[in-house]
């Protein structure tokens, strides 16, 4: 018998969704690395051997009397080195670099937390609707016996002769339809309860237990306060502002490209066969002066994404705000339609015992009976409907508030 909280735990821990966002945030977090390791002293090692064959042809001699000679001579070269370069100043284009990188690592952390967000929401609406086809079962099954009652009721009347033969049919009629919606009330909760394992990423046809919450429980709602907790807690909000501050660096960056880069760069080694030691000590200056205007369309592409950027982090400022309102209306809305709900079953209980009674009494007529029986299943029904919308409203709105 599992709980929602237990239900929400097993998909947090065996959704494959859950190790793809984790695989992404790695990749990023050793993109940061990469985007830094310019900064670090680069090493790196030479060896090259040559062997030359180069002809020489050699004249002698005076007017006709010349002789021509070829020779070939043969030459080796080794050389062997350990070369050590460190950049010294790059008017902090690699930090840039790497400031943006690790920005969007944390948006990658933040995806992982959407995630889990998620998934919750998708488990808690399949766990609802799971509890919601077993209330429609329990009111199918409670249908079915209460037309089978008034179907023995008519024969018995016709019997006696005190019914005609159509109040029999119209009572078999009304049998077969509550047979036919708790034959789909069935088969909706295996559909339900499908959803819930693939949810939880379980073999679809694991047995199933949950806990039954499906209770009206009212709730107060502060909504200033609900508004800041989600402008606080949505990893979408907090996604954008890294975006942004991402874009920011990558604007730094493309400036600082303008700039040239200062490198010092030093070798040693020997070289011919018996390795000759020779070293030496290079500090150089790279400075492209004209690239056809390719980092002034760079930097003016990455100044346009960081406008763009910023304009994002307010749309989904907005775009939060709105689901937190919308949130709170549904769930306001379910709470007023369980009230009006119960009140509909009282009601259409006490109407069914009444033509009940009537048709017993042989007063009232088996339209009415089932008239009645229809109303209170319908009334059960939405009351059903009701508590199940509620508690996804419920579901909702903390994902609209950015809690799990």
């Amino acid at each position: 018998m599992l709980t929602l909280e237990e239900c929400i735990a097993i998909a947090l821990e065996a959704q494959p969704r859950i190790q793809a966002t984790l695989a992404d945030y790695a990749a990023a977090r050793y993109r940061v690395n990469q985007a830094f390791a310019p900064l670090l002293p680069q090493l790196s090692g030479l060896v090259s051997a040559t062997r030359s064959n180069i002809p020489t042809v050699t004249t002698t001699g005076v007017g006709t009397n010349l002789t021509t000679v070829q020779t070939r001579q043969f030459g080796d070269s080794f050389i062997a080195q350990v070369q050590l370069s460190q950049l010294l100043f790059d008017f902090g284009k690699n930090l840039a670099a790497t400031d943006a990188a690790r920005k969007f690592a944390e948006v990658a952390v933040e995806d992982v937390e959407l995630q889990r967000q998620l998934i919750s929401l998708t488990v808690k609406e399949a766990y609802t609707n799971t509890l919601f086809s077993q209330r429609l079962i329990r009111v199918q099954e409670q249908a079915v016996e209460r037309a089978e009652l008034n179907l023995r009721s008519a024969k018995g009347f016709f019997d006696v002769g005190t019914r005609p033969k159509s109040d029999v049919a119209r009572a078999e009629v009304d049998v077969a339809n509550a047979r036919v919606d708790l034959i789909r009330a069935r088969n909706a909760l295996r559909t339900a309860i499908v959803a819930l394992n693939i949810a939880m990423a379980i073999d679809v046809d694991s047995p199933l237990q949950i806990v039954d919450n499906l209770i009206y429980q009212p709730i107060t709602l502060d909504r200033q306060a609900l508004r800041a907790d989600s402008l606080r807690q949505r990893p979408e909000y907090r996604q954008a502002k890294l975006r942004a501050a991402a874009a920011e660096a990558t604007e730094r960056q493309t400036f600082r490209n303008f700039f040239p880069d200062v490198t010092g760069t030093g070798a040693y080694g020997g070289a011919q066969t018996p390795l000759n030691e020779s070293w030496s000590a290079t500090l150089s200056l790279n400075w492209s002066l004209f690239d056809g205007g390719s980092r002034i369309a760079r930097y003016q592409e990455a100044k346009a994404n960081l406008e763009g950027a910023r304009a994002r982090v307010r749309s989904t400022e907005l775009d939060i705000v709105q689901n937190v309102e919308q949130a709170e209306i549904a769930v306001e809305e379910a709470q007023e339609r369980i009230l009006a709900a119960q009140t509909l079953v009282a009601s259409a209980q006490e109407n069914f015992r009444l033509a009940q009674g009537r048709f017993d009494a042989g007063v009232g007529t088996i339209l009415e009976l089932t008239d009645a029986q229809l109303a209170l299943t319908q009334a059960q029904n939405t009351e059903s409907q009701a508590l199940a919308d509620y508690r996804i409203a419920l579901a909702r709105l903390d994902r609209a508030v950015g809690r799990r």
